[in-house]
């Protein structure tokens, strides 16, 4: 059997292990080898850590600690030893397993808070506050949180030691990443001081800045930080509206990303979009090949409608599954890893055509490799338009262009151009993937 070798490295494909809803750990490595076979590379883990009254895993109480929910506490239980055996089964398996690094806020029951005082921000009358953000236009404060004043702590070295020594703490369990909670929150001095440190002691952890919510200035100050990747806002584009891929031409020359269809924070898709399957496996695959990297929620793959809750889900909400994209998922995987375009935080610019139903995406890297998405915008109707290849890809041969969509059942062969025109018929929510290749193959990024 020969054995492709890839000269590019592959972006991170995640799959969000939601503890609360996995339930004990015991549990976790089925759900971790099914995202195997799915072709994901990353498993992401939410907080696990004792948390304070409300019940939210992000009201982190200790973060030395674990949970009892998902680590019994008994004499045999031995958690840190059991989640660091988890963690090396599933590096074995090949992939990477990132925690959730939370360092804006705790429990507004942490032990620190009577420790360290001076850690928090507080009123003129002395009291703890709380953080938030905005949500539909209106402020909204998590008042089981207690905000850390990262910046102007009167005992700022000291706070920052702690932090680093939480990290740390992760790298001794075996971790491999960090999913940082609202990184831009977070001075960016504070970032650089951990991520340096870290990567001293552990160079190849990466580090992934969750971004949402912010401008296009604070996502770029957060990159700086030395941050590997950020999450983007791709979930929320209408592939009309202009905002995104204005986003993404200010932060492509500087950090790649990391697109989802769902998040642990966010409504579930299939329940967005009324069990619409094409329209749904539509979102996936645009998700996975138009940045570097992808992720989506533990669920995703059986069209669970229940919204995950950071405070109230728990393993009986478990659904009964409504359809089954493992394949769906692997194939899409399987493309994204078999291409170097995939795996790059490439151009995207769109491609002016007679048909508005149909978005024309062409995804293009710096040495000559190039993708064009044909996108049907449509849910209902079928679309069609003929597509010169000529002025599209006007530098390279016809005999370069190949038809790599997706199939029903498998990738199509690959199916080479016989002429510049070309009819292309489209079914709801269909996507088309015409492929060239590089100018020079085998680069190293």
């Amino acid at each position: 059997m020969s054995i492709q070798i890839k000269h590019y490295e592959e972006g991170p494909r995640i799959y969000n292990l939601f503890p609360l809803l996995a339930g004990h750990v015991d549990n976790w490595m089925s759900h971790i080898i099914r995202a195997k076979e799915m072709g994901f590379n990353w498993i992401y883990i939410n907080p696990f850590h004792p948390t304070g009254s409300s019940g939210s895993i992000y009201a982190i109480k200790d973060h030395f600690g674990f949970n009892p929910l998902f680590f019994p506490d008994n004499n045999h239980s031995n958690p840190k030893g059991r989640l660091m055996r988890l963690i090396e089964e599933t590096n074995k398996l090949g992939l990477g397993v990132m925690a959730d690094l939370v360092i804006n806020h705790t429990s507004k029951q942490s032990r620190l808070l009577h420790i360290h005082p001076d850690w928090y921000k507080r009123d003129e009358d002395g009291h703890i506050l709380h953080p938030g953000a905005m949500d539909n236009g209106k402020m909204v404060y998590w008042k089981d949180l207690a905000e850390v004043d990262n910046l102007n702590s009167r005992d700022r070295e000291a706070l920052w030691s702690y932090w680093l020594s939480v990290s740390k703490h992760y790298i001794e369990l075996g971790f491999n990443g960090f999913r940082c909670d609202a990184a831009y929150q977070v001075p960016p001095d504070l970032w650089r001081f951990i991520i340096q440190k870290i990567k001293d002691v552990s160079p190849h952890a990466i580090f992934f800045a969750e971004t949402l919510g912010c401008t296009v200035e604070q996502t770029l100050d957060v990159a700086n930080s030395g941050f590997d990747y950020i999450y983007n806002s791709f979930k929320w584009w209408d592939f009309e509206a202009p905002w995104f891929l204005d986003q993404h031409r200010q932060t492509q020359p500087f950090v790649p990303s990391v697109s989802f269809p769902e998040s642990h924070d966010t409504k579930r898709l299939a329940d967005e979009l009324n069990d619409d399957i094409e329209a749904i496996k539509k979102r996936y695959l645009i998700s996975a090949l138009i940045t570097k990297g992808v992720m989506t929620t533990m669920g995703f793959e059986f069209g669970f409608h229940k919204r995950l809750n950071v405070k109230s889900t728990k393993p009986e909400d478990w659904e009964k599954n409504r359809f089954d994209f493992r394949d769906f998922i692997r194939q899409t995987n399987m493309l994204k890893s078999s291409y170097r375009i995939f795996n790059q935080e490439a151009r995207l610019e769109t491609v002016t055509n007679g048909n508005t139903n149909l978005l024309m995406l062409l995804k293009s890297s710096e040495d000559g490799e190039r993708c064009l998405f044909i996108i049907n915008k449509s849910s209902i109707s079928n679309q069609s338009l003929t597509l010169d290849t000529g002025e599209i890809f006007p530098e390279k041969d016809i005999n370069d262009i190949t038809d790599i969509s997706l199939g029903d059942a498998n990738i199509e062969a690959n199916t080479k151009f016989s002429s510049h025109a070309r009819d292309i018929n489209l079914g709801p929510c269909q996507v088309k993937l015409f492929y060239q290749s590089p100018l020079h193959c085998c680069l190293k990024n």
